[in-house]
């Protein structure tokens, strides 16, 4: 059974920062791009950081560049996403997602549940 169980999400203030974790199992962890997604209420989901497989290259949208950081450990089949500076519109559902083709574009073929974090002013 294919599983992506993100943790990490929670409550902070402005200027603060949050480690995202993503575990993935279930498939083969190597041969997926991991993706890093994010919904606020009434909004389309936003794709901000993804991470490619073997190489490693990393891709942010532009309002997270600079502050959030996307790393993968293929030992322990893990993606975490380490967000610093947080601002109140960084306060979103967040969800990683696996897949083939990677980017942020939400064509991804797994999806976690959601952590939620909340940025308070």
């Amino acid at each position: 059974e294919v599983q992506l169980v993100e943790s990490g999400g929670g409550l902070v203030q402005t200027g603060g920062s949050l480690r995202l974790s993503c575990a993935a199992s279930g498939f083969s962890f190597d041969d997926y791009a991991i993706g890093w997604f994010r919904q606020a209420p009434g909004k389309e989901r936003e794709g901000i950081s993804c991470i490619s497989t073997e190489h490693g290259d990393e891709y942010y949208a532009d309002s997270v560049k600079g502050r959030f950081t996307i790393s993968r450990d293929n030992v322990k089949n893990t993606v975490y996403l380490q967000m610093n500076s947080l601002k109140p519109e960084d306060t979103a559902v967040y969800y990683c997602a696996a897949g083939v083709r990677g980017g942020l574009d939400p064509r991804y073929d797994y999806w976690g549940q959601g952590t939620q974090v909340t940025v308070s002013s």
